[in-house]
This record gives structure tokens, C-alpha cells and sequence, in this order.
């Protein structure tokens, strides 16, 4: 390519950052020119991330926030709850800015109040949602991507209601690896290492994120019950969701409109067969930006297992997915398709 997009890293030394930083050096469009980081300004890049300090990039110093010069694009990898006092000052010296985290997921105040707190304040205008699969290429200077069980939820569910096929009644159980909990996790390895745990039943913060998702672009809202677990793995999401299909609507029915609503998506496969070793499963997806959902109906119920690696497809592979978009490239470029295995 004759021009290179020069991209910002805010937030280098979390997992999702970390990976951001490896897919933007390996992709044949982009410059990354600028890591940030509160804790590890100074710092080389390898030595916060051990993973890329064989990469050329490892060689390159973190730097504080405020030092960030005019860039392309800023991908925010910021903790929940900073990037509000700081946008102004990044949309100034970036075209575009792409936030990773929840600050601006949700719209309605109650629901930001009670599980983004930190973020209620600070920029006021409207930032939009934005899922690749369901969304034109995007022409706003300011997007939010979503969470990474609620995006494996919501390509489980979206080919239900847009095609007006499953009553209303769903229960969803998303599971995930260690690293969605983040760098600051107080979880003990001991603890975690064999075991699979409750996390939260009721009242997690992707439950309004995906009613909220969903009756944006189906035109109705599930009526959910969403509880999470943890599982004794460092990355991946997967996520159950069950539930009853309208009368009058058949297998046939369902697997045309999983068919149809991933025709055109490169990086949302639909899974299947007889064999439950044709489901989706996290050594398929671990290491790629593909995520996979598989569906089955036995008479009126239906049941839809969904997986991806949480810190690609439910993060930094879902911010380069938009970037290639925004700048006309093919979507799929600079991101793994195939997971590691076994």
C-alpha cells in the first residue's frame, strides 16, 4: 500500500490492548506509532508484554497519555470510566476513535448509572454501537464496539428475531476465560484451575447491552435472562442460549435464517452437523476473529451454542475488522481465521 494508516494504542498494557498492539504490527496497512500506558510510561513495550518483546514493536516505548500525537485512528483500550474525561483531547488529534470499553455502550442513564458508573459524564454526543456484521461502514469519528459475551450473544440470537421466529422468553449462559476479567483479576490461579463458577446470575451489565443491541436491529427485544460463569480457561467465550420458537415455525425455518444472516459475513460462520463435534467449541475460534454459532431445534424448542476468543473477535480483531472498513480495505485483513488445535 502506497500511505500507511497511523494508528494510537490507548491502554497498551491490558489483553486487550496487548493484542491490539500485535494485530495493528503484522497488519500491511498500518503504522502503530503511538502505546499508551498510566502505569508502564517509559517503558518498552516488550517489557510490559512479554508476548511481543520478540516482535519489532517490543522495542518501542510506552508513553503517557497526554503525549499522543495526531494519528489516524486511536483505539481505546482504556478501564471503564476514563476515556470520558479524556475524549475531547483524543478526537482533537485522532480522525477516528474507536473505544473498546463500555463507557458508551448503553443509552439509557438509569441503566449507565448502575453499571458505568464512572462514565456518566464527560462527552455528550450521540456515539454510536457498532457490530461489522449488522452495520454499514461507518462514517461517525467516534464508535463503540461491544462487549465480547454480548456480542457472542447477540450473533446466538439476531438470526431468531430478525426473522420473527422465536417468542420472546430467552435464557442465555455465557461463559468465559480469565482474560475477560482483565489484568487487574484478585482471582487466585488455584481457584480458577479446574473449577467452573457462578460469576453472575442476575443483573450483568451485557444483559440490558444485548436487549438494547437487538431491538436496534431486529425491532424487538428478548426478554433475557442472562447469568455467567467462569471458566478455567485463559481465553475464549462461549454462550447457551435456549428457548421456544412461535407456532407454525420449523427447523427448516431457523436454519434458513442463520443461513441468510451470515451469507455475507466473513468472520461469523455457521456451524453444524449431527455431531456434537461439529458445534461450535473454543479450539475452533481461540486465536481467530471468527466466531461460530450452531443452532438445534427438537419440536418448538431451540437452542444456539456460540463461540469466540474474547480478546479478537470480542475486541482488538473486531476494532481492526472496523478499521479495515472504515478505510475500504477487505475486512479481512491482518486477522486470523483458523484456531489454534488441539
Amino acid at each position: 500500500m502506497s500511505e500507511h494508516i497511523s494508528a494510537a494504542v490507548l491502554g497498551g498494557s491490558g489483553f486487550i490492548g496487548a493484542e491490539l498492539i500485535r494485530l495493528l504490527a503484522a497488519h500491511p496497512g498500518v503504522v502503530p506509532t503511538f502505546v499508551s500506558s498510566a502505569r508502564h510510561a517509559g517503558q518498552r513495550v516488550g517489557q510490559v508484554v512479554p508476548g511481543l518483546r520478540n516482535s519489532a514493536i517490543g522495542g518501542h516505548h510506552m508513553r503517557k497519555l497526554d503525549e499522543m500525537p495526531d494519528v489516524d485512528v486511536a483505539f481505546a483500550c482504556l478501564p471503564n470510566g476514563v476515556l470520558p474525561s479524556v475524549l475531547d483531547d483524543v478526537a482533537n488529534r485522532a480522525k477516528v476513535v474507536i473505544n473498546l470499553a463500555g463507557d458508551y455502550r448503553l443509552r439509557q442513564s438509569d441503566q449507565v448509572e448502575r453499571h458505568y458508573p464512572a462514565s456518566a459524564g464527560g462527552w455528550r454526543q450521540p456515539i454510536p454501537y457498532h457490530i461489522p456484521e449488522f452495520a454499514p461502514t461507518p462514517t461517525e469519528s467516534v464508535l463503540n464496539l461491544p462487549g465480547c459475551m454480548a456480542a457472542a450473544t447477540i450473533y446466538a440470537l439476531y438470526p431468531l428475531f430478525q426473522a420473527d421466529l422465536a417468542a420472546e422468553d430467552v435464557v442465555v449462559d455465557a461463559k468465559s476465560g480469565s482474560s475477560g476479567s482483565g489484568t487487574g483479576s484478585v482471582e487466585h490461579p488455584a481457584v480458577r484451575d479446574g473449577n467452573v463458577r457462578v460469576h453472575r446470575l442476575h443483573g450483568h451489565r451485557h444483559a440490558p447491552e444485548v436487549r438494547q443491541a437487538l431491538t436496534d436491529l431486529t425491532g424487538r427485544a428478548p426478554d433475557l435472562q442472562f447469568s455467567t460463569f467462569s471458566l478455567p480457561v485463559a481465553r475464549g467465550v462461549m454462550v447457551s442460549a435456549y428457548g421456544r420458537l412461535k407456532p407454525g415455525t420449523g427447523e427448516s425455518d431457523v436454519r434458513r435464517a442463520f443461513a441468510r444472516s451470515y451469507a455475507d459475513a466473513p468472520f461469523v460462520r455457521v456451524a453444524g452437523g449431527r455431531s456434537p463435534m461439529g458445534m461450535p467449541m473454543l479450539k475452533t475460534v481461540v486465536g481467530s476473529n471468527v466466531a461460530e454459532v450452531g443452532v438445534a431445534v427438537a419440536g418448538d424448542r431451540w437452542v444456539v451454542v456460540s463461540a469466540l476468543d474474547n480478546l479478537i473477535k470480542g475486541g482488538a480483531g473486531q476494532a481492526v475488522q472496523t478499521l479495515n472498513r472504515i478505510h475500504g480495505m477487505d475486512e479481512r485483513l491482518g486477522l486470523p481465521e483458523a484456531g489454534g488445535w488441539p
